[in-house]
C-alpha cells in the first residue's frame, strides 16, 4: 500500500517495458514492511538531465535506479559519485545525502562478478571479453579487473567507448593485458554480451557464437526475456551462463545498503520475487 509516508525510488531509463525490479523489490519491500516502493518511469534521453534534477526536488523522492541509455549521463550530474562509478565512467544509483548532494553509485559490475562467483566460476586469473562498453558494458569490466582477471578483451561498435574504457582500465590496473577491438570470443574462458543486442526482436546475435568454446562461462545483461537468443545458442554449445536477472538480483543487496533500507541475500529475494516476462 502506497501512502503519504512511502519513499519513492524512480526506476529511470527509456524504454521500460524490459524492466524488472520493481518485481523484486516492491515484494521485498512489503515483507520486510519497508514503507518503499520502486516506481519505473520512463524518460528520454534528451529529458533526462532535467528530469533527474527535478525527481530529487520531489521531498519523498528517496532515490533513484538509472538504467539504459542514462548511466553514462548521470555521472556528470551526480555531485560525488564513487570510485567504481569513476572507472566505469557511469553511474547506476543515485541518492539525495543529507547535505543536499545527489551521490552516484555503480553496482553492475559487482553484481555480475557476484553471480559468476555463486556459479562456481573462478575470475580470478581468467580471460574474458565483455562485448559492450557502455554503461553497464564499463561497470562490469571495472569489476572483472577488480576481481583479478589476467586478460580482459574489450569490444564496442562505437570503438571510442572501448578505447577509453581500456586507458582507464590501464591507469588503475596497470598490471592487467587489456586489449580493445576485436569482438571474436575463441579462446576466452569468461565472455559476456553487455550490449542491448537481444532487446528486439529482429536484433541480430552479439558474436559468433560458433568461435565460443563449449567450457567458456557465458553472461548476458539483456533482461528483455530469460533465454535470450543468444543464450539459447550458447546453451546449445554446452556453455554454462548467466542470465541478465542473475546479475540484478546479486546487486541488489548493495543498492538497499547504499539507499538505507537495510539488506538481503539474492536468496532472500528469489524467494518473494515475481518476475514475469
Amino acid at each position: 500500500m502506497i501512502d503519504g509516508k512511502t519513499r519513492l525510488i524512480a526506476h529511470v531509463g527509456y524504454p521500460t517495458e524490459s524492466f524488472k525490479s520493481s518485481m523484486i523489490y516492491n515484494p521485498f519491500f512489503e515483507k520486510r514492511k519497508i514503507n518503499a516502493c520502486v516506481v519505473p518511469m520512463g524518460c528520454k534521453a534528451e529529458d533526462f538531465e532535467a528530469f533527474l534534477t527535478l525527481a530529487f526536488r520531489l521531498t519523498n523522492m528517496h532515490g533513484a535506479l538509472i538504467t539504459m541509455p542514462h548511466k553514462v549521463t548521470t555521472l556528470a550530474l551526480v555531485d560525488e559519485a564513487s570510485v567504481s562509478a569513476k572507472i566505469a565512467g557511469a553511474c547506476n544509483a543515485v541518492r539525495l545525502d543529507e547535505r543536499g548532494l545527489l551521490i552516484g553509485d555503480m553496482f553492475d559490475g559487482e553484481g555480475f562478478v557476484r553471480g559468476v562467483l555463486k556459479k562456481g566460476r573462478a575470475v580470478a586469473g581468467a580471460k574474458v571479453l565483455v562485448f559492450g562498453c557502455g554503461g553497464v558494458g564499463s561497470a562490469i569490466a571495472a569489476s572483472i579487473a577488480k576481481a583479478g582477471a589476467g586478460t580482459l578483451g574489450l569490444y564496442d561498435a562505437f570503438h571510442q567507448a572501448a578505447d577509453g574504457l581500456a586507458g582507464r582500465l590501464k591507469a588503475h590496473y596497470p598490471n592487467l593485458a587489456v586489449s580493445a577491438g576485436s569482438p571474436d570470443p575463441a579462446g576466452y574462458d569468461i565472455v559476456i554480451n553487455a550490449s542491448p543486442l537481444g532487446m528486439k526482436k529482429d536484433d541480430p546475435l552479439p558474436m559468433d557464437v560458433d568461435r565460443i568454446a563449449a567450457s567458456a562461462f557465458v553472461g548476458e545483461v539483456v533482461m528483455k526475456e530469460e533465454i535470450t537468443p543468444f543464450l539459447a545458442a550458447v546453451r546449445a554449445r554446452g556453455c554454462d551462463y548467466q542470465v541478465g536477472t542473475d546479475m540484478l538480483f546479486e546487486q541488489i543487496p548493495a543498492y538497499l545498503e547504499f539507499f538505507g533500507l537495510g539488506t538481503a541475500t539474492s536468496d532472500e529475494l528469489r524467494q518473494v520475487a515475481q518476475i514475469h516476462y
